[in-house]
């Protein structure tokens, strides 16, 4: 891009309030682990690694977009999402921020690089979030925790 690179272009999106609920998708040949936790963080709601399938591309966008009309279309938070909202479930820090990347959809390997650490970690982690949460499965988990987010 000419002037802004994709975290440029996101802060600029997420900097403005008509555009901050926007949906943000990297599409970028930076796929390192440190490039993809740093693009999850400022706030990107996915990160596709070039080359890309034409499949997953519109799957990613599909999904987000109807994640965004349900939040338009519910009593949805009109605060920013954060795993900070999912501690009052009696989550440590790291076990929401597990539960908050859960909730939006992310399977085990992602969390492996979201969080850099290794699968057996993320196993545990969600082991105790299980637990503590009194459920049994990542669906269940997920409903909870979509739940807490969803509270105003």
């Amino acid at each position: 891009m000419p002037r802004l690179d994709g975290h440029g272009m996101l802060g600029a999106i997420r900097a403005e309030a008509g555009t901050a609920r926007t949906p943000f998708i990297f599409l970028t040949a930076r796929g390192d682990r440190v490039d993809v936790r740093e693009g999850m963080n400022l706030g990107a709601d996915d990160y596709l690694v070039k080359p890309v399938q034409v499949d997953e591309l519109l799957g990613a966008i599909k999904a987000r977009l109807e994640r965004s009309a349900q939040i338009a279309n519910s009593r949805g938070p009109k605060r920013p999402l954060t795993p900070a909202l999912l501690l009052p479930l009696g989550l440590t820090d790291r076990e929401a921020e597990v539960l908050f990347w859960l909730a939006q959809g992310k399977a085990n390997s992602d969390l492996c690089v979201l969080l850099n650490v290794q699968l057996t970690t993320i196993k545990k982690h969600l082991e105790k979030i299980y637990q503590k949460l009194g459920v049994e499965n990542r669906t269940a988990a997920a409903a909870m925790a979509l739940e807490k987010l969803n509270e105003e």
